[in-house]
């Protein structure tokens, strides 16, 4: 069937086909157009939830001007007429000849509820995949004053949405998403992480004790593998309470083989024997990048899922939720670092049921320790 022109579109031509939801909007307004009775079949969208302006404008009238006589529809166009008039007031370009067209796509006006579900999945798909890029947008936002609380704050929103979504579509068999996630990326403060790791690690080594006040930080929070295997040599000597110095920290390392990877025995030695400032201190600042680095590839993750088409609504929600609940690991985390829950944005109501709280409440309070 070939694309009639769509209202309101640029002068220059689209060479992109339309995709199937484009014709599910036009079918579904056809039917409402052949049928308005119809409309009463249709539940759980908006005309937010069209994807084009002019698909919205008419919808919106639809929902809005009252149904005409059946009778008086089927041999007058005085209720199109007025359609068209007030859709325009939205949409400047919706001529008569658009709703003639979008008539003449729609197969049957009895499926009404069919292509409205089509319209709703399409719907879903774009608000998981906006609400994810922004999750991205605010991790890289350098001007925010608290990012972890905001970062956080917008996972709250994401999974707000996914919640809505799924109280919206039932389960089904063979859920988890087919798209391949994206790899993680490097933070663009990658130099400043490394030597704050290194910072870290001088300083647990020459201040030992203080690595149980840092029990929350795990390997997985450093940038380089060297750093995760070197903070596993400090707390495993730590805990046995072995002597810690460089060179005890330097053998513990030979024996796990983290030198295999051609790191030079002067290298290590010279990197822990630089302590400045204080365990927490670094120790905070490391969880901090690991948060926004999984808040990220979280991100990342149901971007990837919402940019592929074949996932139905609840693969979405299925890998939405387990990608979100890394952030929910490393957040519980956070607050036994800092010792105080991040303010979060309140989510938007769902339509049909409010999704469970994501956050828990801290169980200590971290005193406050002196710069060394």
């Amino acid at each position: 069937m070939p694309h009639s022109p769509e209202p309101d579109e640029d002068d220059l031509p689209d060479t992109h086909p339309p995709p199937p939801v484009h014709y599910a909007e036009q079918a579904l307004l056809g039917a409402l157009l052949l049928a308005p009775h119809r409309l009463g079949d249709v539940t759980g969208i908006t005309a937010n939830s069209f994807s084009t302006a002019a698909h919205a404008a008419l919808f919106a009238a639809i929902s809005t001007l009252p149904p005409p006589d059946p009778t008086e529809h089927a041999k007058s166009t005085n209720w199109l007429d007025q359609l068209l008039a007030a859709g325009r007031e939205q949409a400047h370009g919706l001529t008569a000849s658009y709703l003639h067209a979008v008539i003449q796509i729609c197969p049957w006006p009895r499926h009404a509820s069919a292509y409205a579900r089509m319209v709703e999945a399409e719907h879903a798909r774009r608000r998981l995949q906006a609400a994810a890029e922004h999750l991205v947008q605010t991790v890289h936002d350098v001007s925010l004053p608290h990012p972890v609380q905001t970062v956080l704050a917008e996972a709250d929103v994401l999974a707000a949405v996914v919640d809505d979504i799924a109280s919206r579509f039932p389960p089904r068999a063979g859920v988890l998403p087919r798209t391949t996630a994206p790899p993680p990326t490097v933070a663009p403060d990658y130099t400043e992480a490394v030597e704050e790791e290194q910072l870290l690690l001088a300083t647990a080594t020459a201040y030992p004790a203080d690595v149980e006040s840092v029990r929350w930080l795990l390997p997985e929070d450093f940038n380089r593998p060297l750093h995760a295997g070197l903070w596993q040599c400090l707390t495993t000597l730590a805990r046995r309470r072995e002597p810690v110095d460089p060179v005890t920290v330097l053998w513990e390392a030979q024996q796990r083989g983290l030198l295999d990877d051609g790191s030079e025995p002067g290298e290590v030695l010279r990197l822990l024997a630089e302590p400045a400032g204080s365990v927490e201190h670094w120790g905070e600042r490391a969880l901090q990048r690991s948060l926004l680095a999984t808040a990220e590839h979280t991100g990342r993750h149901i971007e990837a899922y919402a940019a592929d088409p074949a996932n139905t609504p609840f693969q979405l929600v299925v890998g939405a939720r387990r990608s979100l609940a890394d952030i929910g690991a490393v957040r519980t985390r956070w607050q036994h670092a800092t010792g105080t829950i991040p303010p979060q944005r309140p989510r938007p109501a769902p339509t049909t049921r409010a999704g469970p709280p994501t956050t828990t409440p801290a169980h200590t309070t971290r005193a406050a320790r002196a710069t060394r």
